[in-house]
């Protein structure tokens, strides 16, 4: 063992002994698998189809306990997941009205049907932790016809917190936190910022971020502090796009670098798996870009100080695209793992490296 991280083990093990002792044992029981996934996009009225893709994507996160990670990962059984994460664009309209039907709320009972909430109100077999994106529709009062996918989340946020499942919720109701074993895990829906920074060209109501940046502040140091324990983010948008701009990414580095982020997670524009720091800076985070879930969905394990994770992606694909700008899709059922990702994550001995202490 390197001297320097031995020395950290000695002087937790000194000058905290029972909170460095807790964590240790912490660090060494940790084991938790989820699955991440965005941009469901479900449809009503026009392209539905997307729908049914959706579906075989959740028929294989029902199914994936029953596989194998990937020989280059080191193989095993996937362990069954403690939930998904959905990273908004859960419907694809969030406020219109087609040939006078509500297209929104259409949409959303697809999505709800197909994702349920518990594990056992809907075709997904696991307790789901969405957030929304730019798809989703305006804030709460915004809409113009009638439905808002933002209060049906505050609804089920609501939910979320009586349940226990969640441990700490805005006071919007929009953003919350939680904890699965000693990782913690914050969804900050559309993206890290508390309002649309000026010169942005989307709309300001449209797109407000309604204040997670700050949530983000107070909950990790409430609810993490200096204890070194791994974080997760989660966001719709993530550093490759102007929906949100370097500034904001930079601010968002700085108000949380202290802290041990082990993983960011993001949709909206792709999928793959990156490193990421604002110019400048040493410590970079790992970042997954998750895709869309009628392609597949990323399976995510973090086990002591270890995080592996692949994307388990619909295989042999055809895309046919037609003349009217719809497109017709074969697929033969088979699935393959992509973007492989294995790698040691900061433990007890960095955080007291770093500055930090071991207490809970």
């Amino acid at each position: 063992m390197p001297t320097k991280r031995l020395f950290a083990i000695l002087c937790a093990a000194l000058l905290l002994p029972a909170a460095a002792e807790r964590a240790l044992a912490q660090a060494a029981e940790r084991n938790i698998t989820f699955l991440s996934t965005s941009d469901c996009h479900y449809d009503a009225f026009e392209n539905e189809a997307r729908n049914e893709r959706n579906r075989d994507s959740i028929r294989e996160m029902n199914a994936i306990a029953t596989r194998l990670w990937p020989e280059q990962l080191g193989g095993g059984n996937v362990e069954r997941p403690r939930g998904v994460v959905v990273l908004g664009d859960c419907i694809d309209d969030g406020d219109r009205v087609v040939d006078g039907r509500q297209q929104s709320r259409t949409q959303y009972e697809f999505f709800r049907a197909d994702f349920g909430l518990d594990g056992t109100d809907g075709l997904l077999k696991y307790p789901v932790f969405e957030g929304w994106g730019n798809h989703d529709g305006p804030p709460v009062g915004k809409e113009r016809f009638g439905f808002s996918f933002q209060a049906e989340l505050k609804k089920r946020n609501a939910v979320r917190q009586q349940k226990g499942w969640i441990g700490n919720l805005s006071e919007n109701g929009l953003h919350y936190s939680w904890d699965w074993d000693d990782v913690h895990l914050v969804q900050l829906n559309f993206y890290p910022a508390d309002q649309q920074r000026a010169g942005v060209r989307y709309s300001p109501v449209w797109h407000d971020p309604q204040g997670s940046l700050t949530f983000l502040k107070t909950d990790l140091a409430k609810r993490v502090g200096a204890s070194g324990r791994p974080v997760v983010l989660m966001s719709h948008c993530g550093f490759d796009t102007d929906w949100w701009t370097p500034a904001d990414w930079k601010d968002l580095y700085d108000a949380v670098k202290d802290y041990n982020i082990v993983l960011n997670l993001y949709g909206h524009s792709g999928t793959g798996v990156r490193e990421w720091a604002p110019a400048g800076e040493q410590k970079t985070w790992t970042c997954i870009n998750d895709g869309q879930t009628e392609n597949g969905f990323f399976v995510i394990q973090v086990r002591g100080d270890r995080l592996r994770a692949a994307y388990r992606v619909k295989a042999n694909v055809k895309v046919t695209r037609n003349p009217d700008r719809t497109e017709a899709r074969q697929w033969d059922g088979d699935w393959e793992w992509k973007w492989l990702l294995d790698k040691p994550i900061r433990g007890v001995a960095a955080a007291v490296e770093s500055g930090g202490t071991t207490g809970g």
